[in-house]
């Protein structure tokens, strides 16, 4: 009886030593790979007990997770990062200590803090390593510091009043940051991206604005890092993708929200600021931003006034909101105050957009739909456009056009909505779009703002100012154009970059009238031409304006159907 009983204990004294050798547990390991930096998050049973070291020939992190056992499929290759390339496990220094090894394309200093569980429970403890792609913290891609050092030269040589309107897209959540999640698991943060994405092709494609992503993948962003690279690529105005969450399945609607210094007064919009903060905790933002180095949001929600971007950023709101109430259902009718981060930019008037809720059956089915998707980025999009059409920022294109005057348009006898926009290079959805117009109906009297056209203090094309004659003359040659259905004289001069009453000499016309299958005779300029290779970040309108020659001519010269480049395309670019 003795002996059956010191065997027993001897059984449970061995269990007890095992179970404290092993205290916690690594049950998961997620890698975020970002431009800048590539995230892994270890998902453990209770808080990391670590130590970490550098290895180098080849570069290697090492971590070793004391009393630990290891409780994922190790190892990891990890495909689409910039500096890390697998994670395994290897042989621990101690029983008990479970040694994960980091490999890397070259040496980086990362940053490594814990996190503990999310107050709703969808994460418990963690341990986050942040690797950034270069040899040190907040190293950024090479390719990318090139591109924007590129892009700062190209700004810099632009003439006087053409700068592009830059708008910030900031798509919400990414990476281990979910964001809401609707009732069949769908998240909210890959909603946001494809709108976001979306909302930026519309703007990229409009003469005279340029978006700029705050991310462009799944990877967490944190909030105050969002605003940070609206100001850096000088961004006038931040426009925040979300999707709504409640804890009730009930709420539906899109909102757009704007910022208050106050706590926000609504059931909703408490639970706005509440699940933010969730955010900065999935995310680590609280523990990033005791960062010595990152004193710009202190500074601005302690010491600077909102009064402009708050006016702004209300003005841009009620035009979303206008365009929304088209296409989906408004939880509210007005733009609504919430005390949240990511509008706190001071300089920059910023607006949130819930795009509906998630939470709810019915519209997380809509808002994973790409053609919701698209009305709800043609929606943001419109009110964009309406806003600095209406409120043109000093030294931008649009401010240049209402300078010139030739913004506004008066409809005369005989014009159709499809002339007016060739006759200042514009498009008929631009128009449209700007003068809240449902048909493609105008009436005589009518007046038009036309978005979209040429600045008229830009460097004209050297064949608008040479005297056409019906010879050629040197600087001159004939080119034969066939008018086709759609096309009018204005668009025809806009398309070759000469003037309507150049071709009415060169063809004999008596009026601006022309006809289906008619051949006209076009003098344009015998000029020496050079190749331009697109970069990220550039626009027809800006490399003309880089040139000192008309959109039309790039056009021309390269046979174009839109304004629409891609990067690494080459145009042959005239020049005199």
């Amino acid at each position: 009886m003795a002996l059956r009983t010191y065997a027993n204990l001897l059984i449970l004294g061995v269990g007890l030593v095992s179970s404290a050798a092993f205290a916690n547990e690594l049950k998961g390991v997620r890698v975020w790979p970002a431009p800048d930096e590539t995230r892994v998050v270890l998902d453990m049973q209770s808080k990391a007990d670590y130590s970490q070291f550098m290895l180098s020939n080849p570069s290697r992190l090492v971590v070793d997770l004391n009393k630990t056992s290891l409780k994922t499929k190790l190892p990891i290759t990890v495909a689409k990062s910039e500096i890390l390339t697998k994670v395994r496990s290897s042989n621990a220094p101690e029983k008990g200590t479970t040694r994960l090894v980091f490999e890397l394309k070259r040496a980086t200093t990362p940053q490594i803090f814990s996190l503990s569980p999310t107050p709703d429970g969808s994460y418990g403890y963690r341990l986050v390593m942040d690797l950034p792609n270069g040899s040190g913290a907040g190293a950024v891609d090479k390719e990318e510091q090139a591109e924007e050092k590129a892009t700062e030269n190209n700004l810099a040589k632009l003439p006087s009043g053409t700068a592009d309107i830059v708008v910030a897209v900031d798509a919400g959540h990414g990476g281990d940051d979910p964001g809401s999640i609707g009732p069949t698991h769908k998240y909210e943060k890959n909603v946001t991206l494809a709108v976001a994405r979306k909302l930026a092709a519309k703007i990229n494609a409009t003469t005279g604005m340029r978006a700029v992503m705050t991310r462009r993948g799944d990877y967490y962003v944190g909030l105050s890092k969002r605003s940070e690279i609206a100001r850096k690529n000088k961004a006038l105005l931040l426009v925040s993708i979300h999707a709504d969450g409640f804890s009730s399945p009930k709420p539906r609607g899109a909102s757009v929200w704007v910022l208050n210094t106050r706590r926000a007064n609504t059931e909703i919009g408490r639970w706005l600021e509440q699940s933010e903060k969730q955010s900065e905790l999935l995310g680590g933002g609280d523990v990033l931003s005791s960062n010595p180095k990152d004193k710009y949001l202190g500074r601005a929600v302690l010491d600077l006034q909102f009064s402009y971007s708050q006016k702004e950023g209300y003005d841009v709101a009620k035009r979303v909101l206008a365009n929304l109430r088209h296409i989906a259902r408004l939880h509210k009718t007005v733009p609504q105050y919430a005390s949240l981060a990511v509008l706190k930019s001071p300089d920059i008037p910023s607006l949130l957009v819930e795009t509906g809720f998630i939470t709810n059956p019915i519209e997380e089915r809509q808002l994973t739909s790409n053609a919701h998707q698209n009305q709800l980025a043609n929606a943001v999009y419109k009110g964009i456009l309406q806003y600095f059409t209406a409120h043109p920022p000093e030294g931008t294109l649009f401010a240049s056009r209402l300078k010139a005057g030739g913004i506004k348009h008066k409809v005369t006898s005989g014009q159709t909505l499809g002339g007016i926009a060739a006759k200042y290079g514009s498009s008929m959805t631009a128009i449209k779009t700007a003068n809240n117009l449902k048909s493609n109906s105008v009436n005589i009297g009518q007046v038009l703002v036309i978005p979209g056209t040429a600045v008229t203090t830009a460097p004209a094309v050297k064949a608008t100012s040479v005297k056409v004659t019906s010879k050629a003359t040197p600087a001159t040659r004939i080119v034969w154009h066939t008018v086709t259905r759609g096309e009018y004289l204005g668009k025809i001069a806009a398309n070759y970059g000469v003037t309507m009453s150049s071709i009415r000499r060169t063809s004999h016309l008596k009026s601006d009238n022309v006809m289906v299958g008619q051949k006209l005779k076009i003098a344009v300029s015998a000029v020496k031409t050079v190749r331009h290779k697109v970069h990220r970040g550039e626009f027809l309108s800006k490399i003309a304006a880089k040139y000192g020659v008309s959109v039309a001519t790039i056009r021309d010269a390269n046979k174009l159907r839109s304004d629409k480049l891609a990067v690494g395309q080459t145009l042959i670019i005239p020049r005199s």
